[in-house]
């Protein structure tokens, strides 16, 4: 059976603390590379197999874009989202849809509550339950429908793994991480998710980001359009006031996270980190890949500082803060 690395196999890469107490560790494996795509900093098992979760959206989305999915804007950005589902996430995905000649019903993704507070409550006072057009993976979704109606593809079967796009999709994925798939799984959101090791999904990540929207490739000019919608649309990839849409605000970085701990960061200068932590926590996942971005020299440590108190790092007893998550990288 296929698996991720070990905890012998891990690094410690941050700790919670309370009272000055260390109350928990969360360990994982890391790898940052710089601008040149080189490796700079390696901690833990880099080269075993991980499942990147929605930290693999941007691969998934420009697979759906190279497919013939005509997308711009806040359009673009949302097909790579993982939002919280209120109102504006909801028209945008609307819009392709309709662009697809598709309705809600064709998203194969699970109906879910909007991650959304606000909107959660608006939706229960109108005893409006879960829908699949406010899951945080109904961009994505939305976007293989598009795909499917521009190539001429079924939709019907658009998650099965034989699916023309679903072959296209791994094809974009071998090219971008530069190794061959050898594990499948079933993702939340029912798409399949591949695995592969944290410097197959670096370096994937790191062509993204490098990419140029005047090149000679279609999927580097995709890549390139796809960060730059990001950049200009941030609040579309979470959600206001939520990590991965605040730290692509305030710094300019390409921002996702996915479950299970897997976080990924592509810095305005092309540095890129690639993360896991091995118990799937995910509070501690953006405080240490922005350290591991600073550390090498990729994002100034002042402005991270001050991103970094509107990122839920506090830790509360009797209602008031007596700790931190912070990194030990």
């Amino acid at each position: 059976m296929p698996e991720t690395f070990s905890v012998t196999d891990a690094v410690e890469l941050a700790v919670v603390e309370r009272s000055g107490f260390v109350e928990s560790r969360h360990s994982g494996s890391a790898i940052v590379l710089d601008r040149d795509g080189a490796v700079v900093t390696s901690l833990g098992a880099v080269d075993e197999p991980i499942l990147p979760r929605s930290t693999l959206k941007p691969l998934q989305a420009l697979a759906s874009v190279t497919a013939g999915a005509t997308l711009e804007g806040a359009h673009l950005a949302v097909s790579t989202a993982s939002h919280t589902g209120t109102d504006r996430h909801v028209a945008l995905v609307t819009d392709i849809l309709s662009a697809a000649g598709a309705v809600e019903d064709d998203l194969q993704c699970p109906p879910s509550w909007p991650g959304d507070a606000a909107t959660r409550d608006d939706l229960t006072r109108e005893l409006i339950g879960p829908q699949r057009v406010r899951m945080n993976c109904s961009g994505k979704h939305a976007a293989m429908l598009l795909a499917c109606s521009a190539s001429g593809w079924e939709r019907d079967t658009y998650l099965d793994l034989q699916h023309p796009l679903q072959v296209h999709t791994r094809e974009v994925i071998e090219r971008l991480t530069g190794t061959k798939i050898t594990a499948t799984a079933i993702d939340g959101c029912g798409a399949p998710v591949y695995g592969m090791s944290l410097h197959a999904l670096a370096r994937a990540v790191h062509r993204i980001g490098a990419s140029s929207e005047r090149s000679p490739f279609a999927l580097h000019r995709s890549a390139g359009a796809l960060v730059r919608a990001v950049r200009e649309h941030p609040w579309v990839v979470q959600g206001p006031g939520e990590p991965d849409s605040i730290v692509t605000e305030r710094l300019g970085v390409f921002a996702k996270h996915g479950a299970e701990g897997v976080m990924t960061m592509i810095a305005p200068d092309g540095t890129t980190v690639a993360l896991k932590m091995l118990d799937g926590s995910s509070r501690a996942s953006a405080v240490t890949a922005l350290t591991l971005l600073v550390r090498a020299g990729a994002l100034s440590g002042a402005d991270v500082a001050r991103t970094l108190g509107d990122l839920p790092l506090t830790v509360s007893g009797g209602g008031r803060d007596v700790g931190v998550i912070r990194p030990t990288v």
